[in-house]
């Protein structure tokens, strides 16, 4: 068997919920399903390093997708999801959108279609969008429990979105992010204290959140290049964040609220935010 070495070409980034491709491989999974690789899609998949967007609902060739997450292959074998061996990058190795169907009768060589369910896609890109709003007006209510120099954000704030991280999930318009603040992140400077009054936070990080919305920005994706493994960057206005999920285009008429809610295990703390479009 031997497996495309090209990464596939994506089109979702700049916003397409149809494409046209070539099927590149057919394989039937240990499952029953069948993977389908084609040169190029619309479809949104689930990324193997951070899950935090789902993928698209989506057709191809007329049959439901029921996944489409990311492959790895070497030419020889495909490996799913977070089975692949190597990062992207890594010389020798091609990184895939792979579509899986119950079944499919077009063969490799065939020019088959895929249609993406535009609303649902929407409702991601809604929640994606406040996501990484909701992070930079987190950041920047938090910025003075910092006692040490740390990684600082697209806004100039000290990233606790990005050191205490644990998940982050895309809703339908809106976005759930889980932290946690443990010994690492106390020897990194962060005071646990500050997250101690959490309705006065909530307040900060709404009022923030506000400001950034009330900009009307238009908001972007910029690539290095059409490929899958190229990297990828969410642009509104002046802020700037490596993205390789969906988005709106604009903030125009995007309204938004962030929920807060302080947790305590194993000696740590924990913060849960929650973003809800309006």
């Amino acid at each position: 068997m031997t497996l495309p070495l090209a990464s596939t070409i994506v089109t979702y980034p700049a916003g397409a919920v149809t494409s046209r491709g070539r099927v590149l491989h057919v394989e039937v999974l240990p499952d029953g399903r069948t993977a389908v690789i084609l040169d190029e899609t619309a479809c949104h998949p689930v990324d193997h390093t951070w899950p935090d967007q789902g993928a698209d609902r989506a057709t191809i060739h007329g049959v439901t997708v029921d996944d489409c997450v990311v492959g790895a292959t070497d030419g020889s074998a495909l490996y799913l999801g977070r089975d692949a061996p190597v990062r992207k990058g890594t010389e020798g190795w091609a990184f895939v959108v792979v579509h899986i169907v119950d079944s499919f009768t077009a063969a490799e060589g065939d020019d088959v279609d895929v249609e993406v369910d535009a609303d649902y896609r929407l409702s991601l890109s809604t929640g994606h969008t406040l996501c990484h709003l909701a992070s930079l007006a987190l950041n920047d209510t938090l910025a003075g429990a910092w006692s040490k120099e740390v990684e600082l954000d697209a806004a100039g704030h000290p990233n606790f979105d990005a050191l205490a991280i644990e998940t982050s999930t895309i809703l339908e318009n809106g976005s759930r992010d889980v932290y946690r603040v443990g010994k690492s992140l106390r020897k990194k400077g962060f005071a646990p204290a500050a997250l101690d009054d959490v309705p006065l936070i909530e307040g900060h990080a709404n009022e923030r959140l506000a400001a950034l919305l009330a900009t009307g920005a238009s908001v972007g994706i910029e690539v290095d290049g059409p490929r899958l493994d190229d990297r990828r960057y969410w642009v509104c206005g002046e802020y700037r964040i490596p993205c390789g999920g969906t988005h709106l285009t604009t903030l125009a008429g995007l309204g938004g609220r962030i929920e807060l809610d302080r947790t305590e295990a194993d000696g740590a703390v924990g913060l849960v935010m929650v973003t809800r479009a309006a």
